[in-house]
């Protein structure tokens, strides 16, 4: 039994064996008849199938490696034939074939050792000798190389292997023998042109110019068109110091290949050892053009700029070689030799410059600075062709920021003394040292005061209208001139030039509750002021006939010389109450004013305002101290001295201050303190008539009254003339009431207290067209 299972076994595997030889049989034949057709993708295909069912198939490896050479997958023909001569280490052609292919994808080495493989089997195999040979040339292994082409030309003379056998000895510096081999190859082959210019370029060495020179000519006579024997002559020709021929020969050489950067580089060194610096750089520029990188070339036109003066030129390349050199890390010896050179090129003598940018100078060499401050932040800006070393302040060294070739600084100074200075220094030690003076500038904000429309004391403007654009002016006082001024953000027009301007704007105020006025001056001294804005006026203005009506109360109580009243500011408060219901756009309150407040007051400030705020009726009340000496009236300011009557403040320079409220209508003026005086007002003759409030004539003529008392001494803090004029506005119960009647009231009351008999007429001087002066109730 067992014998039996014995023999099924082994004619199972007979079978099997069997069946294996006869399909790799059929893929072999089917990969032949495609490599036959150039099939050779599916040539290979098949032989590869082949070799899977019999791995030991040379035949397969060689058909493969057939396919694959015609497919030019030449790395893995060569495989196969390394392959398949392992089957057949005798077979030359295998591994020549490999041999071969190793040249063609230059891998010398392997070439090299597989053609030493074909002549130990067949020494004298002359294919195998030449690519031996061309692979030891192309490894540069002189030593090898000089061995094979001995062995090579000792089974046959050849001009090649005697020309490549010179280039070996030649390599290894055995100059004569290297001669003797470039002079067989000659002998060989006459018109060998390689062998010519080889043997001249030895001769040259080896300091046999003439030699050189009669060998070169050979070579171009042979071929007139042979670059490289005109670059072998042109060495000849410098080496006698023969510069035209040798750039004529070079030049020669360019129309035959003008694209090869070597031969204007070599041209362009000839030129520049024959000092023509400017045709070196021509051939240069053409180098750098072909190639840019090109660091020799840049290098040697660097040098050439030199000569001829152009440093920004030389310095440009210098620079560019540097960063070449440090990027690519070609040449790098040379990186310190010309940056030292650059350094010396940029030297110049010219000290840097500075330019302060905060605070700006106000003149050359001047600063400001505000007197309360101690410190100051100053910063500025150096330009200089060279690099900065060092910047000082206050001889103290400073950082600095480098950025686009600009150098900036930005440092606190201590204000110990009213000279900075600044001093910086270039890395060629230029020095320049700027002295700057620091003036030290007030502090105080600019004041502010608002013409039109008029603001009162608690910040209130009061409007006349509902025009939603405000025509605002003004005027500035400050010790120094003014940068800006701003309201609701709009700039106001002004003349920068002038001390204490004026201003003037128009500003959109639709919707708004309030304005700021903004005001600063050159030292950032600035004051911002808000202003509420009144609308209950614009009602007011359109219901009363009197038009614009203001009311100013100058309340004198404070004196230094009289005796101090409490009257004045109970008449004012009980005035200011009783006007309340009535139809008065602006009430101006002025205390304890002086002669020199009264005088201005009077002939600017309130002339300004009342044209400005185009005024119609104008109430002017005065309470305080009074004169009646030598038949004038005088208001006694609070800094009068009793025993000078120059000092007290003449009623007849109001007079003369109110002609010039041209733009009045009306004028009533108030004053219990002194009879007026026959100088200035005309007294009534009769009773006052009471004029109607439906008399249009009145309201819009033009009147300017005055309503005094008459006594002769000081004023007295109970006061009958004014309880009863304000008595007479508060129980009035018309919807208006003239002047006239309140006239009538008064001197009523004062005469039934034994008291002299007020005075009321117009005022002399001042335009009278019959109008009065009513009071108008609000609605």
């Amino acid at each position: 039994m067992k014998r039996i299972c014995f023999f099924l076994v082994l004619f199972f595997f007979a079978f099997l064996g069997s069946s294996f030889s006869q399909n790799a049989r059929q893929y072999m034949k089917a990969g032949k008849e495609f490599l036959k057709n150039a099939h050779y993708a599916d040539a290979i295909v098949q032989f590869t199938k082949a070799i899977e069912l019999s791995p030991t198939d040379e035949e397969a490896y060689l058909g493969r490696a057939e396919a694959y050479e015609k497919s030019e997958q030449l790395n893995e023909a060569a495989e196969d034939y390394v392959r398949a001569f392992s089957f057949r280490p005798k077979d030359e052609t295998v591994a020549f074939n490999a041999g071969r292919l190793y040249y063609t994808l230059k891998k010398y080495r392997e070439s090299a050792q597989w053609m030493d493989k074909v002549l130990q089997i067949k020494p004298k195999h002359p294919e195998a000798i030449d690519y031996k040979i061309k692979a030891l040339y192309a490894l540069r292994d002189y030593q090898k190389l000089t061995e094979a082409c001995r062995a090579a030309l000792a089974l046959k003379e050849n001009a090649e292997y005697a020309y490549l056998s010179g280039i070996a000895l030649d390599s290894m510096g055995q100059g004569m023998q290297a001669q003797a081999k470039y002079q067989q190859a000659i002998s060989l082959l006459n018109t060998y042109v390689d062998a010519y210019i080889s043997l001249a370029g030895l001769q040259l060495r080896m300091n046999q110019a003439d030699a050189a020179m009669e060998t070169i000519n050979k070579a171009l006579k042979i071929d007139p068109n042979s670059v490289e024997s005109y670059i072998v002559r042109s060495r000849i020709y410098q080496s006698k110091l023969e510069y035209p021929s040798a750039i004529n020969d070079l030049s020669k050489a360019i129309l035959i290949n003008p694209n090869n950067s070597n031969l204007y580089y070599m041209r362009a060194m000839y030129y520049k050892s024959f000092t023509q610096f400017q045709n070196a750089i021509s051939d240069f520029n053409k180098v750098l053009l072909m190639e840019p990188g090109n660091v020799d070339a840049l290098r040697e036109r660097a040098g050439c700029f030199e000569e001829i003066g152009d440093k920004k030129s030389a310095v440009k390349d210098y620079e560019t070689l540097v960063a070449l050199v440090a990027k690519s890390e070609i040449r790098p010896t040379w990186l310190d030799g010309i940056k030292s050179k650059l350094f010396e090129l940029k030297r110049e003598n010219e000290k840097p410059l500075l330019r302060l940018i905060d605070p700006l100078p106000v003149a050359k060499g001047v600063i400001t600075a505000p007197r309360n401050v101690n410190e100051i932040k100053i910063s500025g800006e150096i330009t200089d062709q060279s690099d900065i070393s060092t910047v000082t302040v206050n001889y103290e060294k400073i950082p600095v920021e480098v950025a686009d070739g600009k150098v900036t600084f930005s440092v606190p100074v201590a204000l110990n003394d009213s000279v900075i200075v600044i001093s910086a220094m270039d890395v060629y030690n230029n020095t320049m040292v700027e002295k700057i003076t620091v003036q030290r500038t007030e502090v105080d904000p600019p004041i502010v005061t608002l013409l039109a429309p008029y603001a009162s004391d608690d910040g209130q403007i009061y409007l006349d209208s509902d025009d939603p654009n405000l025509y605002v002016e003004g005027n500035i006082k400050d010790e120094s001139p003014i940068k800006s001024i701003l309201i609701e953000g709009v700039s106001a027009s002004y003349r920068p030039n002038d001390p204490n301007p004026s201003f003037a704007a128009t500003v959109n105020i639709f919707n708004k509750n309030s304005i700021t006025v903004t005001a600063t001056d050159i030292y950032g001294n600035t004051r911002e002021l808000q202003y509420k804005l009144n609308r209950e006026a614009a009602s007011i203005s359109s219901d009363n006939p009197m038009g614009k009506t203001w009311a100013v109360f100058i309340e004198n109580s404070d004196y230094t010389s009289f005796a101090s009243l409490e009257g004045p500011t109970k008449d004012v408060s009980m005035m200011r109450a009783a006007l309340a219901k009535y139809s008065v756009h602006n009430v101006i309150q002025k205390k304890n004013m002086t002669k020199k407040d009264m005088e201005r007051f009077f002939a600017i400030e309130l002339r300004d305002l009342v044209r400005s705020n185009r005024v119609n009726s104008l109430l002017i009340w005065y309470a305080g101290h009074g004169k009646f000496i030598n038949e004038t009236g005088y208001w006694i300011p609070v800094d009068a001295a009793r025993d000078d009557e120059f000092t007290y403040y003449n009623i007849n320079s109001l007079r003369a201050a109110l002609q010039s409220y041209t733009n009045l209508t009306h004028i009533l003026l108030v004053t219990d303190a002194c009879e007026s005086g026959p100088t200035f007002y005309q007294a009534m003759r009769s009773a006052p008539e009471i004029r109607s409030c439906n008399d249009w004539q009145a309201t819009k003529f033009r009147s300017s009254q005055v309503f005094s008392s008459a006594g002769y001494e000081l004023a007295v803090d109970n006061s009958q003339f004014t309880k009863t004029f304000a008595n007479t506005l508060v129980n009035n119960p018309n919807s208006c009431i003239p002047i006239e009647l309140i006239v009538n009231k008064v001197t009523q009351a004062v005469v039934r207290n034994n008291q002299q008999k007020p005075q009321f007429g117009k005022i002399a001087g001042l335009t009278d067209e019959n109008g009065t002066f009513f009071f108008i109730l609000k609605r």
